[in-house]
């Protein structure tokens, strides 16, 4: 009868089947371990080694050995070596000229002090050239038969070729100390916050740029780190600071240059606040934008949609000099390696000498936004510092253990006046919500189809056009086509389908919304102040621009051609009291608060992120002491208005919580105020326009 312990049985696979078992576990683990920084990682079983890990234009070869009986020894002179080198001597000869692949072994072996192979640790004091003496005295003085061939070829190599076995390529061994590198300065920062941390700044003499207390504060902080994160509100003076890091990371001698991604609207602040910055008298600093070729330059500027393309040329520049990889608005990859942008920024992180990211919205939608924004600044050490932080303590000590990692600068900081942001509810007269309805029940069906997230995507872009009003669905010439609304409203046909009635909706009732807005900017108008009015959607600027003509409104969306033109107008022109536009055009890179002090979001979507940045197109660093701000957001009654508040709400206090600000977490909750428009009729609103009209003129 056949012995149960197969171990023990003179044919057993048993040993064979574990070290395969161990193959693959060690390969499965190590795509976890670098899967999140390296998405287009891929892994070969039995290819050029037991496993071949390639990613980008590197190639690894990684020799498994596995031992059952015990934990083996690889000593200068064991078989487990020697067989590795074999085995990697095979591989040579086919390597491409110049082509230069990572060489591990991972053995459940013991590598004792004092031997070759504890010297060759890549977490340990590597020396090279005395490892090597060691493997060169084994191969000549070992009697082992099984290991006779390796050495033999081993001994017959030029000294340069045995060298290229256990030698690091100088970029490997600069990326792999300064990841120790930095897991040590990360470690010290998070256990000692108070500790240091800070370091004297030396921007050298032709460095002229002003910064203010908090500016310097930060500058500091973050010298004080090898890598990080400035998540200050826009108009605290991020790029400045940035060009700080980089100027005094220069001076040291830590790098040569530095790479910008950011959107093409921030062009034009990195060019101007270079200029501030740096004396024209002192060298020349030579800032490029990237048009297909990486210029030989000192600022390299990039724009995110870029990437994809560009992603090998910008690779070759950084490797090819120490540089600084600047991440602006880095919140556009908080997708991390599910988002074309955030793959290839991490792809590309690993070989900046330093790394920083800007934004003032770093978790727009939850922890997992924070997740990938760390991943980057601090590679397999960032997302489980975050989800440690997250998971054993709740978000106010959370923020206390990230802090050492990041700096903000807040709005109160910057001594500006407060904004009063109210929500304002309006109430869908009866064929609206008929409609609404109707369309609620229509696309109730999609719950059955939740893993599409992007048909899922549609139903709430249907559902919050529906809320403003559902003619918005019906089909028009363009997708730029106003609305043409009845003055008054006439009666619907009796038996009218419910596509007829959404379709000539504005023929028979005024949309709520539309009907605040009017009033809105008509109070302000009177009152001599200008107004910018927020929609996710063209159609809704292009009819509030024929409802809003008595104000000369500008219009900017995608698709608006002549939009400085219209920006000009909007700023200089005192009968343009009116400037229409959706945050996905004008939520970042633009200021108007100089000039306009009211906000009416017409409708809003998911993005929290995208809501703050717009907020502070009105409300930023520049503002006169004691100016009003105000934003008013309309929430449609019982509509899908009232599911994005409650989001929108979690999100922004789930963001003022972990960046300890807490005047983003009071965006969480909103002051009420009624409609204006509550009872009144389209005879009302036309009435009470006229007579504002009438004052304004007086």
């Amino acid at each position: 009868m056949p012995s149960a312990n197969m171990e023990s049985t003179q044919h057993s696979a048993a040993g064979s089947a574990a070290g395969y078992l161990y193959q693959c576990q060690a390969a499965l683990i190590e795509l976890l371990r670098r899967g999140w920084e390296e998405p287009d990682l891929v892994l070969f079983l039995e290819a050029l080694d037991d496993v071949e890990i390639q990613g980008g234009d590197a190639r690894e070869a990684l020799q498994i050995k596995h031992h059952t009986g015990g934990s083996g020894s690889l000593t200068d002179a064991s078989v487990d070596l020697w067989r590795t080198f074999a085995v990697w001597l095979d591989i040579l000869p086919d390597l491409a000229p110049g082509e230069q692949p990572s060489f591990t072994l991972l053995t459940t072996g013991q590598a004792p002090d004092g031997s070759a192979a504890s010297l060759l640790r890549a977490d340990g004091a590597r020396d090279e050239t005395a490892a090597l003496g060691m493997l060169e005295t084994a191969a000549a003085t070992s009697s082992n038969q099984q290991t006779e061939a390796a050495r033999e070829r081993f001994t017959q190599l030029l000294p340069n070729e045995r060298m290229r076995l256990v030698r690091w390529q100088p970029e490997l061994r600069t990326l792999v100390e300064t990841n120790a590198d930095d897991a040590q300065v990360f470690e010290e920062r998070l256990e000692s916050p108070r500790d240091g941390g800070t370091v004297d700044v030396h921007l050298g003499p032709w460095w002229q740029g002003d910064l203010t207390d908090f500016q310097e504060r930060d500058l500091k902080k973050l010298l004080g780190l090898s890598h990080g994160a400035n998540f200050s509100v826009p108009g605290a003076g991020k790029t400045r600071v940035a060009l700080g890091v980089f100027q005094h990371r220069r001076e040291e001698g830590e790098i040569e240059r530095m790479m910008v991604v950011c959107p093409k609207s921030a062009f034009e602040a990195w060019h101007e606040e270079t200029r501030e910055s740096f004396s024209q008298s002192g060298p020349n600093l030579r800032l490029s934008v990237y048009e297909g070729v990486a210029a030989d330059c000192d600022i390299l500027l990039v724009n995110y949609e870029r990437l994809p393309e560009a992603e090998p040329a910008l690779l070759r520049w950084l490797r090819s000099q120490p540089s600084l990889l600047v991440l602006d608005e880095a919140h556009r990859t908080k997708l991390g390696p599910a988002g074309a942008w955030g793959s290839v920024s991490l792809a590309l992180g690993p070989f900046a000498r330093r790394r920083l990211i800007l934004t003032g919205t770093p978790a727009p939608n939850g922890p997992r936004d924070l997740e990938n924004l760390m991943s980057f600044v601090w590679p397999g050490q960032g997302r489980m510092a975050v989800t440690r932080a997250l998971a054993n303590a709740n978000l106010r000590e959370a923020s206390t253990i990230l802090r050492p990692l990041f700096v903000r600068t807040t709005k109160k900081e910057l001594g500006l006046p407060p904004v009063t942001t109210t929500k304002r509810p309006v109430t869908l007269p009866p064929r609206h919500r008929e409609l609404y309805r109707a369309l609620l029940g229509q696309y109730a069906g999609a719950r059955a189809g939740a893993a599409d997230i992007e048909a899922l995507g549609r139903v709430v872009m249907y559902l919050l056009m529906a809320a403003t009003t559902p003619a918005l669905l019906a089909t028009g010439s363009s997708r730029y086509e106003p609305l043409a609304y009845q003055v008054p409203p006439l009666e619907p046909p009796e038996g009218s389908s419910l596509a007829d009635l959404m379709r000539d909706l504005p023929l028979f009732e005024h949309a709520p919304k539309y009907q605040e807005v009017r009033l809105i900017v008509a109070e302000n108008a009177a009152a001599g102040r200008k107004t910018l009015v927020w929609s996710t959607f063209v159609r809704n600027l292009t009819t509030l621009a024929l409802l809003l003509e008595p104000y000369s409104p500008a219009v900017v969306h995608g698709g608006t051609e002549d939009r400085d033109e219209q920006l000009r107008r909007f700023r200089n022109d005192a009968e343009c009291m009116v400037l229409l536009s959706n945050p996905a055009t004008l939520g970042e890179g633009i200021s108007l608060h100089h000039i306009c002090h009211d906000a009416v979001y017409l409708d809003r979507d998911f993005a929290a992120g995208r809501f703050l940045q717009s907020l502070d197109r009105i409300h930023r660093l520049g503002l006169q002491p004691g100016t009003e701000t105000r934003v008013t957001v309309l929430l449609a009654s019982e509509t899908i208005d009232e599911v994005v508040e409650q989001r929108l709400a979690a999100k922004l206090q789930f963001m003022g919580r972990i960046l300890d600000d807490p005047e983003v977490e009071a965006l969480a909750d909103l002051d009420e105020e009624p409609s204006v428009s509550v009872g009144m009729d389209s005879t009302d609103v036309e009435a009470l326009l006229a007579h504002l009209g009438t004052n304004a003129s007086r």
